[in-house]
């Protein structure tokens, strides 16, 4: 069907990101082409190290999930500032991506843990990590015939922490500015570290050099300042009615800060 209709088709799982643009006429497709009859769609299983998340799963259903809290707690984390519990009722993980909301949480944590996705036609199937999938406002690599069918993310090692904080106006809203941050511990030093951001320019935000900034380093408040400045500096906001571009630099910089701290206590509490 997709490849009938083009750009007229639009695919519909849980509606969440969908109808509210059909209704703001900001989409107007001819065809909707809803795929809720689908069976076995919505699963969340661990394959291999890797946690496997199918088009159909809701979010609520992720966020109670046994396997995505004990093996992806920043996804979990993540989930909890998605909205209200109606609308994680029927939105989707994937449909989230599929729609790139540069506000959205779910696209800034599946950057932040390297996760990649799935999508098909009907000549092909293709694997796209996700620093490649987002291009820019609700803009992704997915071509006017492919649908997302599966989302992986890489299973955190045991001896890492993870953090989401997000700043938003009222609990549920898009975060102004939201921090992803996975820490990984050997010792007293960081082995690894993922930081990506929300709500800070027309596509998830992540660079490697800040994420290099803390490899190897012994943890001080100090650092985690220094990296928050960073951040601040690098980002590039636009300002809205919602917040100015100094305000959204401001609140980077202080939520970068305390996701860092809040990923290494629990990196540390790891046995």
């Amino acid at each position: 069907m997709l490849e009938e209709f083009g750009d007229d088709g639009k695919i519909l799982a849980g509606g969440q990101s969908l109808m509210p643009l059909m209704n703001f006429r900001l989409a107007q497709p001819a065809h909707i082409i809803d795929i809720n009859f689908i069976d076995g769609m919505d699963y969340a299983r661990s394959d291999g190290g890797v946690i496997k998340i199918g088009c159909l799963a809701r979010q609520s259903h992720l966020l109670e999930n046994s396997i995505v809290r004990q093996h992806c707690p920043l996804l979990a984390e993540a989930l909890s500032y998605v909205d209200y519990e109606q609308i994680r009722n029927r939105g989707t993980l994937c449909g989230s991506l599929a729609h790139a909301d540069p506000a959205a949480e779910l696209p800034a944590v599946l950057l932040a843990l390297d996760g990649f996705v799935t999508v098909q036609n009907l000549r092909m199937k293709r694997e796209i990590a996700t620093r490649d999938f987002f291009q820019s406002c609700l803009t992704t690599s997915l071509s006017k015939d492919e649908m997302v069918l599966e989302a992986s993310i890489p299973e955190t090692p045991p001896e890492a922490g993870c953090s989401f904080m997000e700043f938003a106006r009222r609990n549920g809203d898009f975060a102004i500015v939201g921090v992803a941050v996975l820490l990984a511990r050997e010792q007293d030093r960081i082995a690894d570290a993922r930081i990506a951001l929300t709500g800070v320019g027309d596509k998830p935000w992540r660079e490697s050099g800040v994420d290099q900034m803390l490899v190897g380093q012994k943890v001080s408040t100090d650092l985690f300042a220094k990296v928050g400045t960073e951040i601040a500096a690098r980002i590039n906001p636009v300002a809205d009615i919602h917040a100015s571009e100094s305000y959204r630099r401001s609140l980077a910089s202080v939520l970068a800060g305390r996701a860092l701290n809040d990923a290494w206590r629990k990196a540390r509490n790891q046995k």
